[in-house]
């Protein structure tokens, strides 16, 4: 069994993301779940890594989780981040430009380029789809988007001039705050989006509910650890909760707002 690569692997995070796994992987192994890999799998594509049916714990997005992995994986839990902006285990995203960009509200960047992680993004593309729907007025908004491929990418887009406006959630921008100061320096933050639950802990459907059972029980006893285990604050996470399984309809909410504003499609 396979631990999948979390969404906030950056390069700064990967020791803190290896000692999460180590300690849900001994507590696992003590309850007397064995054969699971020691490391985190970090190769291979990391949709092939989702629907892996020796996935015992990833992370993924809320909205192929909505669109794409229903049927494929079970929600374990969702962490609770401590970066700003985010409520309890529900985060945002905030829409940043270049602080030399002159405009003043989001209806100002009609006809501008945006920079897009990827879209089946929640953060970077569903809740800035529904942030714009109210002033984009049904019709083609952006001159171009450009798939940066990750938020990182996009900051760097920005900050350097290669795309006006992009959406980040609050968790990543919180972490480029400390790894990325001079690129945030170049940005300002010109609105955020509504909020939905962060991004979800997941495993294969394969995987027995007693199982889902002991791995709930040791996120919760991780939260509460005495003394508290430094990766968890080098990973900005308080705890973990695990959500009714209508909490991630929001996320879908907040697509038929879109679509029901005339603008179902980030254009």
């Amino acid at each position: 069994m396979i631990a999948g690569l979390p969404m906030y692997d950056y390069p700064e995070l990967r020791p803190a993301n290896d000692a999460l796994w180590r300690w849900i992987a001994a507590y696992l192994g003590n309850k007397g779940i064995k054969d699971l890999d020691p490391d985190l799998s970090r190769t291979g594509n990391i949709y092939s890594l989702w629907r892996d049916p020796d996935l015992m714990l990833g992370q993924t997005c809320g909205y192929p989780l909505m669109t794409e992995l229903q049927d494929t994986v079970t929600y374990v839990a969702t962490p609770v981040y401590t970066a700003p902006l985010c409520e309890g285990p529900l985060h945002r995203s905030v829409v940043i430009a270049r602080n030399a960009e002159n405009a003043g509200s989001l209806a100002a960047f009609r006809g501008t380029i945006c920079a897009v992680n990827g879209m089946d993004s929640n953060s970077g593309m569903n809740l800035l789809r529904a942030t714009l729907a109210p002033v984009a007025a049904g019709g083609h908004f952006f001159r171009e988007i450009k798939i940066s491929g990750s938020h990182r990418e996009s900051l760097r887009m920005v900050a350097v001039g290669e795309a006006d406006i992009a959406a980040i959630d609050c968790v990543s921008f919180a972490h480029f705050c400390r790894f990325d100061p001079d690129f945030v320096a170049s940005i300002r933050v010109v609105a955020e989006t509504g909020l939905t639950p962060s991004l979800p802990l997941i495993t294969s459907r394969r995987t027995s509910i007693e199982t889902v059972q002991v791995m709930r029980e040791g996120l919760m006893a991780l939260g509460k650890e005495e003394p508290r285990p430094g990766f968890l604050d080098q990973l900005m996470i308080a705890g973990f909760n695990v959500l009714p399984t209508h909490a991630y309809d929001a996320v879908l909410g907040f697509e038929a707002q879109a679509v029901a504003a005339g603008y179902p499609l980030l254009n």
